[in-house]
Parts: structure tokens; C-alpha cells; sequence
């Protein structure tokens, strides 16, 4: 279903927009402000009056992780107030499995701490949405890597993969490395006259199959990258390059990542 166009038709001062809800937080007896996302207003910081009371009428559809279309009354001096609300998409697989809803928190959090707020986000909107669908139906390492990577694309942190960042010649096999400083992957001249400048950001050294694999997922639209077959060693070490990079980003690990390693821990042993 097509996200419907802010509409400001109804008065000036009520509009209606869809919206994923990335994440709330409880406010006052019943209340909760609702960080969401939109296709055409971006991110928003709304309040949600009541939503915490079980007789609420719109608190079933403004839950973290749901597409609902809201209908907003513009605050005169606070915050716009969600004053009705319908489930567009409410990914039930997803949110009653607790590694894909950890999963889901992850892409919201990147989204969240990514997008500045109000900037027109449609390809982004689309993109979360299309990643939620896809965790839903039980599709998870893939359908992660292309986010991260395309998300970082959108939001202006697409990592240089083909060539030298900084000298921009080709690179040779088992002769590269990557730094998150410089953006992306530095040849072996670079990358050693970098360590005797003594920067302070560490660099990886991935495998040659690694490296195929993250310009592969780049570039490919998300059917074709879906049919890469991926082993587990290689998945790991793939995922923990973008971790490092987005951890260099944003300077902080993204919060859900501990609780997911936590899982992961407790279904190894």
C-alpha cells in the first residue's frame, strides 16, 4: 500500500500522514511521545494523549515497529498530538518473535539516529518499511546488510568500496584495508602511511570475499542481492564491518546490538 501525501486539507490545523513508529517514551499519567517516520514530513516527535490507558482508541496502532496512518492536530505552542490513528501494517511474525523484533528495533534505531528530524525522508520511509516486510517473512541476515548499506547510501555515509579513498587507485587482493576514518577501503601505500601518522581510528583488514560480498549487496537492488548465498563465517564477518563503521559514526554502539549478542550467546550453549 502507497503511503498517502501529508494532507493539510482538512484545516490548517490538522494534517494526516503515515507512519512508522520508531520508538516512545512515557510522559506524564497516560502519555507518551512517539518518535516516528514519515515519507514526506520526516521525522517527527509527536504526542500521543492517553495511549498508556486500555481504553484508548489509537494506542493499539502507534506500538514501535507499526505503520499506521495518523491524523495530527498541530500543537498552538508543544508538540503536534496524534488525534486518530489506523494500522496500515502491523508485522504480527516480526513482533512475536523476539530476535526479529530486536532486529526490527535495530533498523529503527539506525533510522532514528541517522535522519535529522523534518528532512524529507520518502526513500528512506520506504526503505524501513520494505526491511520490516521482509523480517516479517522471516528473512533476516540479507535483507540487514542491505539495509545498513543502503541506509548509510541515503543519509550521506555510503562507504567508498571499489576503490582507494584517498588515492582512488585500484586495489590489489589481500593488500587493502578499511578505515572507517577515511570512509571506506584504503590501499596498502595509504593504509601505511595513515599507521605512520599515527591516526587513532583502528582499521579492519577484511578477506577478499568479504569485500566482494559488501560491494555486491551495495549495488545490486535487494531481489538480485537476496540470491547471493552467503556463509556463516563470511555473514559474520560482514556484518561486524558495518558494525564497526556504524559504531565509528555514530560513536556510541547502537543500543539493541548488546541484547542480540546477548541472544546469540544464550542459543549457543
Amino acid at each position: 500500500m502507497q503511503p498517502v501525501p501529508a494532507n493539510k486539507a482538512f484545516a490548517d490545523h490538522v494534517y494526516k500522514t503515515d507512519a512508522i513508529v520508531l520508538r516512545q517514551t512515557s510522559t506524564g499519567e497516560a502519555d507518551r511521545i512517539l518518535t516516528v517516520l514519515t515519507p514526506y514530513l520526516g521525522k517527527l516527535r509527536l504526542i500521543g494523549r492517553s495511549v498508556r490507558r486500555p481504553k484508548s482508541k489509537i494506542g493499539g496502532h502507534v506500538e514501535p515497529l507499526m505503520h499506521a496512518r495518523l491524523m495530527v492536530t498541530k500543537g498552538k505552542s508543544g508538540m503536534d498530538a496524534v488525534s486518530q490513528a489506523e494500522t496500515v501494517e502491523a508485522y504480527p511474525a516480526l513482533r512475536s518473535n523476539l530476535e526479529r523484533t530486536v532486529w526490527g528495533i535495530y533498523c529503527a534505531e539506525l533510522v532514528d539516529a541517522f535522519l535529522p528530524d523534518e528532512a524529507p525522508s520518502a526513500d528512506v520511509f520506504g526503505l524501513l518499511a520494505d526491511t520490516l516486510a521482509r523480517l516479517n517473512a522471516g528473512e533476516e541476515g540479507m535483507a540487514l546488510r542491505w539495509f545498513e548499506l543502503h541506509l548509510l547510501a541515503m543519509t550521506g555515509y555510503r562507504p567508498e568500496l571499489q576503490v582507494c579513498t584517498q588515492c582512488r587507485g585500484a586495489l590489489a587482493p589481500n593488500r587493502f584495508a578499511f578505515s572507517p576514518d577515511a570512509g571506506g577501503v584504503l590501499c596498502q601505500t595509504c593504509e601505511q602511511a595513515n599507521r605512520i601518522e599515527e591516526r587513532q581510528t583502528p582499521f579492519l583488514t577484511p578477506s577478499v570475499n568479504a569485500l566482494k560480498a559488501l560491494r555486491y549487496i551495495q549495488h545490486q537492488p535487494y531481489e538480485e542481492a537476496r540470491r547471493l548465498r552467503v556463509p556463516s563465517p563470511l555473514a559474520n564477518e560482514t556484518e561486524g564491518i558495518l558494525r564497526f563503521y556504524i559504531r565509528y559514526l555514530l560513536e556510541r554502539d547502537v543500543r539493541s546490538t548488546s541484547f542480540l549478542d546477548h541472544l546469540r550467546r544464550q542459543a549457543a550453549l
